[in-house]
């Protein structure tokens, strides 16, 4: 039997959503093992002035729970 585990995680970047959603990812990879999915659950945007400087992703990070792991 195996068991998924979710995780919510917010990520920023100041280059585009896309950047933001590969260093969260890249990030959690450093400390979570057997993550399998991530869903994109928001994306919004901080402005300054007239532009973006800050664009932010909540992301659900699956990762499989492993009962025999030393």
């Amino acid at each position: 039997m195996s068991v998924e585990k979710h995780l919510k995680v917010t990520g920023t970047s100041e280059i585009s959503w896309k950047d933001a959603i590969v260093q969260t990812i890249n990030e959690a990879t450093k400390t979570i093992d057997y993550i399998t999915s991530v869903t994109i659950l928001n994306q919004t945007a901080k402005i300054n002035g007239k532009k973006i400087s800050e664009y932010l992703v909540d992301l659900d990070l699956s990762f499989t729970i492993e009962r025999d792991r030393d």
